[in-house]
């Protein structure tokens, strides 16, 4: 919820002078007033009404302390606006969803995109964008900041865009919010965080535009996934892979919500990745009734979904798949193809599938190897437990 509170008010501040930077800074100040304040006031009855306002004398604040002519005509237009402003409830999320497409515009460098919307909407900081685009958080950092400039000084527009640019910046929106989601998804102890907010996200802009297949494939994707939170531990806390999850303990009714989607999306025009992804789990979810997953439907898909992504993330899946429908031989095979990709070189899962496939071929070394690997990547104790009883498997 504060994720969500975080972006609403950031694009309240941003949607007139387009100075996302400038929001962020007098939000933070906002944050650290309420820090101060609350514990000995109580917290006011409309707390996101309360950081607006704070908010918005900081930013008149800052800008009675510049002097240029430009600058003083900004402090003027603030205090006058004030006045009448939208308060936190009224128009934030449409003002959100436009900030969104905002970070998308064309004059956004492409690989910027979702990472700018990861900050400004849910308040990611750079490193943990870096992480989730394998750059460095100081890389990250300085082009975050040139983006927010070019923003404000390009004066882009807070505004859904016209039906030609809606495809090319759709998809940096969708890419964000699922960014979020794997980023939530890291941690499914923690019940309504990231990846709960990002599903929130993902309904928001899915009923904005219901003729976008693609916004449907997303959600659909994410509600497949969220459907198994409740199976991915066990009673006393350990990890569970999802070959030896009970489907009983999955989420029927989110799972019958997020195939309704699937079919909706498949009905209109276009067919992305998301739609394909989404799908791969609809398969899985067929375990439900079926007891086994079709593993040559689930190749299929992983090899339509690299021809269209070339991702090394995708080829790593579709590897695991191989392995399911030929042998550890060749799924091994596709993986030592992808040895010179150094994005896979801190890439957890693709040390993780190497070690288990290397196990069933029975190299007990290699897998030994790869499995120290992995575990040496995993931030998850639950996770890095279940990996650590793998290597120790292999002595027996």
């Amino acid at each position: 919820m504060a994720r969500r509170s975080y972006g609403r008010l950031i694009a309240l501040l941003a949607s007139r002078d387009r100075d996302i930077g400038g929001a962020e800074d007098a939000l933070a100040d906002a944050f650290a007033a309420a820090l101060r304040d609350w514990p000995g006031a109580g917290v006011p009855g409309n707390p996101e009404a309360w950081l607006l306002t704070v908010a918005r004398r900081r930013l008149i604040d800052a800008a009675r302390r510049r002097h240029t002519a430009e600058e003083a005509a900004a402090h003027l237009r603030l205090a006058a606006e004030e006045l009448d402003a939208p308060d936190a409830g009224s128009s934030g999320e449409d003002e959100r969803l436009l900030l969104m497409f905002a970070c998308a515009h064309p004059a956004i460098d492409p690989s910027l995109r979702a990472p700018l919307i990861l900050q400004t909407i849910l308040g990611f900081d750079a490193a943990a964008i870096a992480s989730a685009f394998l750059v460095s958080p100081a890389t990250m950092g300085q082009r975050l900041v040139r983006a927010k400039r070019k923003i404000r000084d390009a004066g882009i527009p807070f505004q859904l865009p016209d039906q030609g640019e809606l495809a090319g910046r759709l998809e940096a929106v969708l890419d964000a919010i699922y960014a979020a989601f794997a980023e939530g998804w890291s941690d499914p102890a923690v019940v309504g965080g990231l990846a709960d907010d990002a599903i929130w996200l993902g309904r928001h802009v899915a009923s904005r535009l219901p003729g976008e297949a693609e916004a449907l494939g997303l959600l659909s994707l994410m509600l497949h996934a969220r459907a198994r939170r409740d199976a991915r531990r066990g009673a006393d806390g350990s990890y569970v892979p999802l070959a030896e999850q009970d489907p009983a303990r999955w989420d029927g009714a989110m799972i019958e919500e997020a195939e309704a989607l699937l079919s909706q999306a498949s009905r209109l025009p276009g067919t992305g990745r998301y739609q394909l992804e989404a799908a791969v789990q609809s398969v899985h979810a067929a375990r439900r009734s079926a007891g086994v997953s079709d593993w040559r439907a689930i190749l299929a898909l992983y090899d339509a979904l690299l021809r269209m992504t070339a991702s090394p993330v995708v080829a790593v899946n579709r590897a695991v798949a191989l392995a399911e429908c030929e042998g550890a031989g060749a799924g091994l095979a596709a993986l030592d193809a992808l040895a010179l990709e150094r994005r896979l070189e801190a890439y957890q899962p693709f040390w993780a599938a190497r070690a288990e496939l290397l196990a069933r071929a029975r190299d007990a070394a290699g897998a030994g190897a790869a499995y120290t690997r992995a575990i040496g990547l995993e931030t998850d104790p639950a996770v890095r437990a279940f990996l650590e009883r793998r290597r120790r498997a292999l002595a027996g």
